[in-house]
């Protein structure tokens, strides 16, 4: 087995963080990916992979060589596509991720159009709810909504996030409007144990943060229920923008207490910080940038500030 087919066996056995996965979807014995991984290894002479009986994880020096693996083969690929005339059209599998609802909401309609234009590209969508890593679980793409924390990655901002209290106009008729944070104990509360701060919420008075203790008569475990109850009239509740944006947007919804609000979050377009970035990779991303900027939903807002 010859350098590059090495590296396409463990690029497989990176992805599915399995050497049986991988040999399924190679087509090949799960004892000749075993040796095909350990023969790479004796020759570079070092651990690549950690095994245990259950998974499979990438060593720090393991990291580095699959993103250099990813984007050596990534230029072949490249280079053959431009030997053969077809430079311009990307081509290729390609991994993007992004949490769960604003996946199902912004990226997958974009996921959708981007393939319709490349038909040379397949995507994989993994839409979940935690961080991810992006070398290890080899992740081309990822939509990140908070300040980046890894410069291994090159993030482009699209827009921003804020965490916004809401409630349906028949309920504020009926209710009345609160002015401060502290008159929310005077009203029924929707509370989603999704959020991390489920018994408190902050809020921001004169550049200082606060919190506020909840008692809620209706606590459900997700966001979207509680956005469902809020738009039914039944309460005040708290959510990210872009979750209300249609809603209110609508007139379903009525942002309230924005003078309080929390300072924003960006959103970024990330991708690995490597040398040279696939034609797959850069057209989907540009693709990203440009629609997301122009989305209402996550535009940049300047709420009064108290």
């Amino acid at each position: 087995m010859d350098r590059f087919q090495e590296m396409q066996v463990f690029i497989a056995v990176c992805e599915a963080r399995s050497f049986a996965e991988a040999a399924r979807r190679l087509e090949m014995s799960a004892p000749s990916v075993t040796r095909a991984v350990a023969a790479l290894e004796k020759r570079i002479g070092t651990l690549l992979l950690s095994r245990t009986t259950r998974s499979v994880h990438l060593s720090e020096a393991g990291q580095r060589y699959f993103s250099d693996c990813r984007r050596i083969l990534g230029e072949i690929e490249e280079a053959e596509d431009a030997a053969g005339g077809s430079i311009t059209a990307p081509v290729g599998h390609l991994t993007v991720t992004a949490s769960i609802l604003f996946g199902e909401l912004f990226v997958m309609p974009l996921v959708v159009d981007y393939l319709q234009q490349y038909s040379g590209v397949s995507v994989n969508a993994l839409l979940l709810d935690r961080i991810t890593r992006m070398v290890e679980e080899g992740i081309d793409v990822a939509v990140r909504i908070g300040h980046l924390m890894d410069a291994s990655q090159h993030g482009i901002p699209v827009g921003e996030v804020r965490t916004v209290l809401c409630a349906s106009p028949a309920y504020l008729a009926a209710h009345g409007h609160p002015q401060h944070p502290e008159a929310l104990k005077d009203h029924r509360l929707i509370v989603s144990d999704a959020s991390a701060l489920m018994r408190r919420w902050t809020f921001v008075e004169g550049g200082k943060p606060f919190q506020i203790d909840l008692q809620s008569r209706l606590t459900v475990s997700a966001n979207q229920a509680a956005i469902t109850a809020a738009s039914r009239g039944w309460g005040i509740t708290r959510a990210l923008s872009y979750q209300v944006a249609s809603r209110v947007a609508s007139g379903e919804l009525v942002l309230i207490l924005e003078a309080f609000e929390e300072a924003p979050v960006p959103v970024h377009i990330c991708y690995q910080a490597e040398r040279k970035v696939s034609a797959k990779v850069r057209t989907f991303v540009d693709f990203c940038v440009e629609r997301l900027r122009q989305d209402p939903a996550i535009r940049p807002a300047t709420p009064s500030r108290r």
